[in-house]
């Protein structure tokens, strides 16, 4: 898919939901700023950030008690993240932990999270 037509699947997948946009809009930017090797790939449900793997994705997903405006970035480790911002964790596989974090204000997109992206990155990288 080429970078326009990525946009325009972007705005698709968040018509009508502007402020979950302007959030993607900023945590997109800080991902390519910090990985400018990713592609990004747009599905139905998601918008999924690559190298070789998917290491962030982005989903309009919410559980009960989130905020009404929200995002929801999940990310894999090799363990079990131990934070209050971790809404929910699972462990669909042996040592392969997937993490999903609501997100529902820019000051929430600080270092901790980067960080938390970083190691995503560099764990699906080290998959076979």
């Amino acid at each position: 898919m080429q970078a326009d037509e990525t946009q325009i699947e972007i705005l698709r997948f968040f018509e009508n939901r502007d402020v979950e946009y302007t959030l993607y809009r900023l945590l997109e930017e800080k991902i390519l700023a910090q990985f400018p090797v990713s592609r990004i790939c747009v599905q139905k449900t998601q918008i999924s950030f690559w190298a070789r793997h998917p290491f962030a994705i982005v989903s309009l997903r919410r559980a009960g008690g989130w905020p009404r405006h929200c995002i929801t970035l999940t990310f894999g480790l090799d363990y079990r993240l131990d934070s209050p911002r971790i809404a929910q964790s699972v462990e669909p596989y042996p040592n392969r932990w997937t993490h999903h974090v609501p997100i529902s204000s820019p000051e929430q997109l600080d270092a901790e999270l980067l960080g938390w992206i970083e190691e995503s990155f560099r764990f699906t990288e080290s998959k076979r």
